[in-house]
C-alpha cells in the first residue's frame, strides 16, 4: 500500500495516521510515541490557559523534535445571566447531594470562581511556541484568528460533523477537514452543542468528499485494517485513531479506568451531555443515569467545570461511576502496549490486508 498522499505530504509524515487529541487521556509521551511511529501526534490543549498551553507544548517538545498538532476548542462562551446563575445553584446542590449519597466528599465552586479561557489567548501562545499545525473542534475559528495563524504559515485542521460544517470550514480557508462520525468516542465536534448532526461516519465521509476539495481526515470507528481501508475507499486520505489508544502505556487513564474499558459492552456506550454540557460518547454509569434528561445540565463549559471536582475525587477513590470514560462504538481489546507499537501493528495489518 502506498501511504504517500496529500495529507502525508502536507503534514510531513510517512504514514497519514493521526492520534486523536483526547484531553485527559493524551500525554506528551503519547504524542511523542505517535511521532516515533512516523505519524502525527496531537497535543490536546482543550481550554487551558495560555501559560498551561505553553507548559504542555514544551513538555511535548522535550520528547521529540518533530512537529505535532496543537488542538484547541473553538466554542463560544455563554454569558452569565440570572437564569444561568439560578440553574447553576440548582445543579450545584444536586451534585453535592448525589456525591454525599455515595460517600464522596466534593467541593463545588461558585459560578464566580470559575475561570474560563478563550481560544484567542491560546493562539498567541501557540504562535509564540512555534507550533506548525493547529487542529480545533466545537466550531470554527473567527476569520481574524484564521488569518493570523495562516499568516504564520500554520496548517489548520478543522472538525466537522455534517456536510454544511465541512463547507463552512473550506470556505473560511481551513487546510484540512477532519470528518467525525457519530460513532466516534468523546465529544462531538459539532458547531452546535444542542441539535447535533447524528450522521454515521462512512455516510458522512462519502458526502463530504463529494462536497469539498480540501484533504480529508476521517475519525470515528477506525480500530483495524478493515475500518481504515473502508474510510480510505470512501475518500479519506488521513486516518484518526482515538479509542484504539485509550489503554496504551502512555494513556493518562488510571488502571481502574482501563479495566472498566476492557469489560465494556456495546449496550453500555452512550451519547451524553451529563458531564460537560456537550454531547460526548462514553460508558454509562451512575452519574450519567442520574443526570441524563434532568434539569441539572448546564451549558458547556459550565457543566464541565461544575463536575470537575466530582470527577477528580472519584478518580482518586477509583470509582468508575462518577468519572467520564469516553470511548467510541468500535469495541476492541484496548491494548496496554505502547502507542508506537499499537500504531505500527495497524500499519503492518493494513499493508498485509492490501496485498
Amino acid at each position: 500500500m502506498n501511504w504517500t498522499n496529500d495529507i502525508s505530504r502536507l503534514l510531513n509524515i510517512k504514514y497519514p495516521i493521526i492520534q486523536a487529541p483526547m484531553f485527559g487521556v493524551t500525554s506528551p509521551e503519547m504524542v511523542a510515541a505517535t511521532l516515533n511511529a512516523d505519524c502525527l501526534g496531537s497535543l490536546a490543549l482543550a481550554d487551558l490557559s495560555a501559560d498551561k498551553c505553553i507548559e504542555a507544548i514544551r513538555a511535548a517538545k522535550k520528547l521529540s523534535d518533530k512537529h505535532f498538532a496543537a488542538n484547541i476548542f473553538a466554542h463560544k462562551i455563554p454569558e452569565i445571566t440570572e437564569d444561568l446563575r439560578a440553574q447553576y445553584a440548582k445543579t450545584k446542590a444536586f451534585i453535592k447531594q448525589l456525591a454525599s449519597q455515595y460517600n464522596l466528599e466534593v467541593e463545588v465552586p461558585n459560578i464566580e470562581e470559575i475561570k474560563l479561557n478563550s481560544y484567542h489567548e491560546q493562539i498567541d501562545a501557540i504562535i509564540e511556541e512555534d507550533c506548525k499545525i493547529v487542529s480545533f473542534t466545537f466550531g470554527n475559528l473567527d476569520q481574524q484568528s484564521i488569518d493570523k495563524l495562516k499568516g504564520k504559515g500554520i496548517i489548520l485542521i478543522g472538525t466537522c460533523t455534517s456536510v454544511q460544517e465541512a463547507i463552512i470550514l473550506e470556505k473560511s480557508g481551513i487546510d484540512v477537514v477532519c470528518v467525525q462520525g457519530l460513532e466516534a468516542g468523546g465529544h462531538r465536534g459539532s458547531f452546535s452543542s444542542e441539535d447535533i448532526p447524528q450522521i454515521s461516519g462512512l455516510s458522512l465521509l462519502a458526502q463530504v468528499r463529494d462536497a469539498i476539495n480540501v484533504p480529508i481526515i476521517y475519525a470515528g470507528g477506525i480500530y483495524d485494517a478493515k475500518t481504515l481501508r473502508a474510510s480510505q475507499i470512501l475518500g479519506a486520505s488521513g486516518f484518526q485513531i482515538g479509542s484504539l489508544l485509550l489503554a496504551s502505556s502512555e494513556s493518562m487513564l488510571k488502571d481502574f479506568e482501563k479495566e472498566r474499558l476492557r469489560k465494556v459492552k456495546e449496550s453500555e456506550i452512550i451519547l451524553t451531555k451529563s458531564f460537560s454540557g456537550r454531547f460526548a460518547r462514553g460508558i454509562k454509569n451512575i452519574f450519567i443515569q442520574a443526570t441524563e434528561n434532568s434539569d441539572y445540565i448546564l451549558p458547556y463549559p459550565y457543566q464541565n467545570k461544575i463536575t470537575s471536582g466530582l470527577r477528580s475525587v472519584a478518580r482518586s477513590s477509583k470509582n468508575p461511576d462518577f468519572v467520564n470514560i469516553w470511548v467510541g462504538q468500535s469495541i476492541n481489546n484496548y491494548s496496554g502496549a505502547s502507542t508506537t507499537e499499537i500504531i505500527k501493528k495497524l500499519i503492518i495489518d493494513t499493508e498485509s490486508s492490501h496485498n
